[in-house]
């Protein structure tokens, strides 16, 4: 006899009554399939307590970029994300980490995935004071986007039927309106040791991808891979206006990289020093700060993904 895959699944308290219906869409699938908990948190310390005590379930992530960060962040504190496989049923306006693994965006079909997919490993993004990144982070005009495109998510997610709304736009504006009124940065960039830029040349921004887009679909790293043991490095140093337009319109479509004021680099550790800067890691505004260094930890988590998927690293899926 087959025994039935345990899940946790964490959902948001706090989810609208769009992601409310989407969420019940997807509980049905995975109650048809597997021996399923819910568990509705809406605080890191409510996270932290339906966290403890796993024994051996898979533990379904039902919510969007942030949901998932907050997820993985909280079993990173406790030590006990190495041994979790995670699964990811995406209801986010942006939903960057389930395009960068090929998981479904309708409710049903990543409900579907969880049931018979296998896992892979995956890896993060961690700084010098233990703080993870799942997907992506940014700072300069990355991170000016993010902020105020959330002003323009939070605005324009109103707009639209259920889930089809106009929320995704929020980066695409807050890019175009950060070309034209930017925030340069005097910072130093090392990647693995090398410097990249100094402090004589402003630079418009600094990304370390894991996954490959932002904001919805904003391919900053389009190359990066999330099992390859390596960080994606861009690094965008236009000097006008008219560059900083060209690139704003690039971005979209994921050719930023070719313009000749960008860098593109891959390696396993990122230090920005300089500033002050702030940062945006999936999604949360951080800082100012004046020193920062992201590494990549290979393999440090399994998560669920599409049959026939392989790990960039070379290891098959589960």
């Amino acid at each position: 006899m087959v025994v039935p895959r345990r899940l946790l699944v964490i959902t948001n308290a706090d989810a609208g009554t769009a992601d409310e219906a989407a969420r019940d869409e997807a509980l049905d699938v995975l109650r048809a399939g597997a021996d399923v908990t819910v568990a509705a948190t809406s605080s890191p310390d409510e996270l932290d307590d339906v966290l403890t005590n796993l024994e051996d379930r898979t533990v379904v992530v039902v919510g969007g970029d942030g949901s998932l960060h907050a997820v993985v962040a909280a079993l990173h504190r406790q030590r006990t994300l190495t041994t979790t496989v995670l699964g990811l049923v995406p209801l986010g306006t942006g939903n960057d980490f389930a395009r960068a693994l090929d998981i479904p965006l309708e409710p049903a079909a990543a409900a579907r995935v969880v049931l018979t997919g296998p896992d892979r490993p995956l890896d993060l993004i961690v700084d010098e004071h233990d703080d993870i990144t799942v997907n992506s982070v940014h700072a300069g005009a990355g991170a000016a986007a993010g902020e105020r495109g959330a002003r323009w998510k939070e605005r324009l997610g109103a707009i639209g039927v259920g889930r089809v709304n106009l929320g995704k736009l929020g980066y695409p504006i807050g890019a175009l309106q950060t070309a034209l009124n930017p925030r340069g940065l005097r910072v130093r960039v090392e990647v693995d040791g090398t410097v990249v830029s100094d402090v004589d040349t402003e630079i418009l921004m600094v990304v370390v991808g894991n996954g490959t887009s932002v904001g919805g679909g904003a391919e900053l790293t389009p190359e990066a891979r999330t099992g390859d043991g390596l960080l994606d490095v861009v690094v965008a140093k236009p000097a006008g206006v008219a560059d900083r337009l060209a690139l704003a319109l690039r971005v979209p479509f994921g050719t930023h990289q070719d313009h000749r004021t960008v860098e593109a680099l891959r390696g396993r550790s990122v230090t920005v020093t300089g500033g002050p800067f702030r940062c945006n890691s999936d999604g949360e505004i951080g800082g100012p700060v004046r020193s920062r260094t992201w590494e990549v930890r290979p393999a440090a988590y399994r998560m669920i993904v599409p049959a026939g998927q392989e790990s960039e690293s070379g290891h098959p899926a589960h």
